[in-house]
């Protein structure tokens, strides 16, 4: 399995995402584009994702729904600015649970071959306030970037053999 570091510094509005996965770059980068893989480990384990609309290229659209053993929803939606396959996705998120609008992050998923059969994805993820991105963090955003690519990091592996 991967491992996964988080940096969050005090007083900055972005959030630094490190994860090594065994595997090639190529599955890596499938895994975050191809619709039946995305929905199986993005976010927290005791969620189910749906997927509304998918559409991994440049200029394209995404909004998925994850629902807790209670039944409750999550919704969240953005934009891809840049699809480089195998390189990097740029895009908007957005929490659609948040009383106001306007709270876009710009985020920026890059994917660094380290050797055959090792890549390490970094994310950035930059909000508009410093405030916005405490909020992010106070919602356990944390637990949910380490159980989604653990959960990856399983699918990875099952994908490969």
């Amino acid at each position: 399995m991967g491992e996964t570091e988080i940096v969050i510094e005090p007083g900055k509005q972005e959030i630094l995402i490190k994860h090594i996965a065994d595997a090639s770059r190529e599955l890596v980068f499938k895994a975050f584009t191809d619709p039946e893989i995305y929905a199986k480990w993005i976010g927290p384990v005791d969620m189910e994702t749906e997927l509304k609309l998918f559409e991994p290229k440049t200029g394209g659209s995404w909004k998925y729904i994850q629902r807790d053993e209670a039944g409750n929803e999550f919704g969240f939606h953005g934009v891809n600015h840049e699809v480089e396959p195998n390189e990097r996705i740029i895009g908007t998120f957005e929490f659609e649970g948040l009383p106001e609008k306007g709270h876009v992050i710009l985020e920026s998923v890059k994917f660094v071959e380290l050797e055959a059969n090792k890549t390490e994805i970094q994310e950035q993820s930059v909000f508009l306030s410093v405030e916005d991105r405490d909020g992010m963090v106070g919602s356990n955003m944390e637990q949910g970037v380490r159980e989604s690519y653990m959960q990856l990091d399983e699918l990875l592996k099952s994908m490969q053999g």
